[in-house]
């Protein structure tokens, strides 16, 4: 029973992205007699952990096949979204910080302590962050994209859907297969597998690869010390063993173990806006230091040169095992199977930084192991599921536990001082030109003792700050070099119970009901440390604060906030942060199906989702006082959707479309105001609009169209600051309440065209195109205006000869056929302008576009790329 089943889910492996939705290039997945069209048949998925035909699951799923993302070009969660509407995937300072958003909603990846919106499961393990699922898949049997909360089935809930990756599992039959890549920008790619029988009962996969590139970015490295004048290149490699044990016929084990490394230099970003900071940068560098500002400080044109003269370099490590073992009972427990996936596993990160991402030397990290993350996990999940002529049932339990370790460093630039006196200096000038703009005025904040006036030595505050500070300083500036050392573990279990019920009320009507149970445990053990007497310049500017007040008024609290940064807070010194928390929750849904007919499911379905409370692993503080606690609220979201599935057309033509009404409390936003993230509750985010797929094999032999559309209006709700868990929040975001979200687009559309067919004398040719259309939509989680993206289209297109039974297949590919350019995440440049105002403006928020000073930079997109493939299978 267990070999058949097997057998089964084999074959149904390799129809399953031929015949789904929103994918392109799938008609080889499946075969049909040569004078006849392929048609819809037996698309099998499993997103109700039960193998099921997906024309009969009332749920959004894209499922796509190895053929369909061999031939997108498909290698890792970001390069998915071309073949999947309403979904973007991007990445900031490093690799590991990845988000997936769906129907526009998603958690920025930066700050390890929220759990992901879109949840990642590989090979039935959940992967608690999305970057733990970044990397190079491997061999890919298919891929499932689920729309929507998911709270029942999928490891942790997820609030905006799951990304369920199934890799290829042994053989019992003898294979090999091998691959060879090279393309522009220097790349260069070798992977290959093995399989087959050990015994009679024990079969094997092992599979390795390694992917090179050069740099996509130009870097201008300023002051130095940074070497490296190109960033973006790509260097990791993979390796995948795995075991097959069916020691009888109701029984099968499989064991994988898996190490991934990467080596390499990301993510500078550029300059997409020069604010008026561009004066000082350009006279501290090396050179102009950052991108000369555009006429009356304007958007800048897209160019794919950076600076940074700091390194950049990033190590990222994630290495696991795990073991599921199904088993088919004895009749009398009504022929059900249960199922166990055990899995451990360990990623880790090591980063540098040039945070200020300019030629001047001003704010940076090492990468010495001080700056980075790491997650461990222990998972374990039970199943027992059964069916029988009017019930499919399940029931289950999972728990997890979860350690998180985060490490922070920030070293001080020899041009940070200067800087820092040139950005007050020009304040104080603007409002009093007898003042002068100086680099050297910092001394006169923190000499002690100081005093408003004194018209003999020692000189008082206003006359050293009127001569530039070169007379009456003295006071200390900010440390050259390390300054900050923080240290973030949290630790959490969680523990749930499940079940998912699905009840044939009739042939035509089912009903299904899930439900679960989650309680999450969660502890936080940080200590912030300023080291190097790091602290002391802020310390002696508030020492001072009666004297700076008498002179300056108005401004001495900005003045005063610039020298008590959160890097530079003498509050911090040998700080310590020790919170826990526990919560449940029951999440769920409430599914009806009706089929009309043979070819037409319609269905309604209710779900309810959750993400986890967590802590902000990051220094926060409100105005110049660190903030008591760093915990957020848990997310909930209440999801409706009615949607109708159709095969058509003699089952050529698969036709799907659903309505969708969503509506999250506490949202999680992660959002970086130019010195530290910072997650805020928002109230409510609401996502509602049409998901619609297509899928037609012509009469054509060979030749099919794929497309899917969907249609999202994400929306905040209206709040205020008394709203929010921290009001002092409100200023960065108070161009949220009634906006559309950041990264939802309003359109999102996905087309592609296939050709492959036999060319005689044992050869067979084809080609595929595939594109993906986004519509504006703003990058910046506050909703800036200079943040926003224009709509867009990329293009990928591959061009394949070989022989029928793919012994050989060489190919010739080409990603961003267009060279399209658009950005991924736009952010505010650290200490470069403010966007934000201390008072509301006449239109009601804190931004005004005519008093916006700040200096906009932003990660790209990549370039156009292209290359040949040969392959060769056995």
């Amino acid at each position: 029973m267990r070999l058949t089943n097997l057998l089964r889910t084999t074959v149904s492996a390799a129809v399953v992205g031929a015949c789904a939705f929103g994918i392109a290039g799938a008609a080889s997945a499946q075969q049909a007699p040569q004078d006849q069209p392929t048609t819809i048949d037996d698309i099998i998925v499993t997103a109700q952990k039960r193998e099921q035909n997906l024309q009969d699951v009332p749920i959004v799923v894209t499922s796509l096949s190895q053929e369909v993302l061999q031939d997108a070009g498909v290698r890792d969660i970001k390069d998915l979204q071309i073949l999947t509407p309403g979904m973007t995937v991007t990445s900031t300072s490093s690799e590991a910080s990845t988000t997936a958003r769906i129907r526009g909603v998603g958690t920025v990846g930066d700050n390890p302590g929220l759990e992901s919106s879109v949840g990642v499961v590989i090979d039935g393990v959940y992967r608690s962050r999305n970057s733990v699922g970044f990397g190079d898949l491997g061999e890919m049997a298919r891929i499932e994209v689920l729309k929507g909360p998911q709270g029942t089935l999928f490891g942790k809930n997820t609030s905006a859907g799951v990304i369920n990756i199934i890799t290829e599992a042994p053989s019992f039959t003898p294979g090999f297969n091998a691959e060879l890549t090279a393309g522009n920008y220097g790349q260069m790619a070798a992977s290959g597998s093995v399989t087959g029988p050990i015994t009679d009962q024990l079969a094997f996969r092992l599979y390795a690869g390694r992917r090179v590139r050069d740099g996509l970015m130009d870097v201008d490295t300023g002051d130095g010390p940074r070497s490296e004048t190109t960033d973006g290149n790509q260097d990791f490699g993979t390796v995948r063993g795995q075991l097959l044990w069916l020691p009888n016929d109701n029984t099968s084990v499989r064991v994988i173990a898996d190490y991934s490394s990467r080596d390499e230099f990301c993510c500078v970003g550029t300059q997409i806006r020069t604010g008026p900071t561009y004066p000082f940068v350009d006279a501290l560098s090396n050179g102009t230091g950052q991108r000369p500002p555009a006429a009356g400080f304007g958007p800048l044109p897209f160019l794919r040169t950076g600076y940074a003269n700091r390194a950049t370099g990033q190590e990222v490590e994630d290495k696991g095992i795990s073991i599921e073992a199904n088993i088919d009972l004895p009749s009398m427990f009504g022929g059900a199977t249960l199922t166990s996936v055990t899995s451990a596993r360990k990623w880790t990160s090591s980063l540098g930084q040039d945070i200020d991402y300019t030629g001047a030397d001003l704010l940076y990290r090492v990468q010495d192991g001080d700056y980075g993350f790491s997650v461990e996990n222990l998972t374990q999940e039970f199943r027992l599921a059964g069916s029988n002529d009017t019930l499919d049932w399940l029931v289950g339990v999972f728990a997890t536990k979860e350690d998180i370790n985060r490490t922070d460093s920030y070293y001080f630039g020899a041009d940070y001082t200067p800087f820092l006196s040139l950005l007050l200096s020009a304040r104080l000038n603007a409002a009093n030109p007898a003042l002068p703009i100086s680099p050297s005025t910092i001394g006169c904040y923190t000499r002690p003792g100081q005093v408003p006036s004194n018209p003999v030595p020692p000189f008082g505050f206003l006359q050293c700050l009127g001569s530039g500070g070169a007379v009456g300083g003295g006071g200390p500036g900010f440390i050259v070099g390390q300054g900050v050392e923080d240290n973030y573990d949290q630790e959490s279990t969680s523990f749930a119970v499940f079940t998912n019920n699905s009840w044939h009320v009739t042939d035509a009507f089912d009903i299904t009901l899930g439900l679960r149970y989650t309680l999450d445990d969660k502890s936080l053990e940080a200590q912030q440390r300023n080291i190097n007497g790091n602290g002391a310049t802020c310390a002696a500017a508030l020492g001072n604060a009666a004297a700076i007040g008498a002179v300056l008024g108005a401004n001495t609290p900005t003045i005063l906030g610039n020298f008590c940064l959160p890097w530079a807070n003498a509050a911090f010194n040998n700080r310590n942060v020790s919170e826990s928390f526990d919560d449940g929750e029951l999440s769920g849904t409430i599914k009806a199906s009706y089929r009309l007919n043979p070819s037409i499911l319609t269905y309604v379905s209710y779900a309810r989702g959750y993400k986890s409370f967590g802590y902000n692993l990051d220094r926060v503080q409100t105005g110049i006082t660190p903030n008591a606690s760093l915990l957020f609220p848990s997310e909930v979201v209440d999801s409706y959707e009615a949607g109708v599935k159709m095969t058509l057309l003699n089952r050529t033509l698969l036709l799907n479309a659903t309505y969708f009404d969503q509506t999250f409390e506490d949202f999680q936003l992660n959002t970086f105001l130019g010195t530290a993230f910072v997650v805020e509750s928002i109230p409510e985010l609401t996502s509602r609009g049409v998901d619609a797929d297509m899928v037609w094999f012509t009469p054509i032999e060979g030749l099919s169209f794929q497309g899917g559309v969907t249609y999202t209006n994400a929306e905040y709700g209206n709040f205020t600051a008394a709203d929010l868990t921290n009001p002092g929040n409100f200023p960065q975001l108070s161009l949220l309440p009634g906006a559309r979200a950041s990264f939802a687009p309003e359109w999102s559309a996905t087309g592609s065209i296939n050709y492959d067919r036999s060319m005689g004398n044992g050869l067979r040719a084809g080609f595929s195109l595939a594109a993906k259309y986004m519509d504006d939509y703003n990058t910046g989680s506050d909703l800036l205006p200079y943040k926003q993206q224009e709509a867009f289209t990329t293009l990928n297109g591959r061009v394949m000869i070989g022989t029928e039974d793919e012994r050989w297949t060489a190919e010739f590919w080409v990603q961003n056929l267009t060279d399209e350019e658009y950005i991924q995440v736009a952010y505010n440049a650290p200490l470069q302008g403010s966007a934000f105002q201390t008072t509301v403006q006449p239109n009601g928020t804190y931004y005004n576009p005519a008093l916006d000073t700040q200096t906009y930079d932003a990660f790209l997109g990549q370039p156009r790329t292209y290359g040949a493939t040969l392959r060769f299978k056995y």
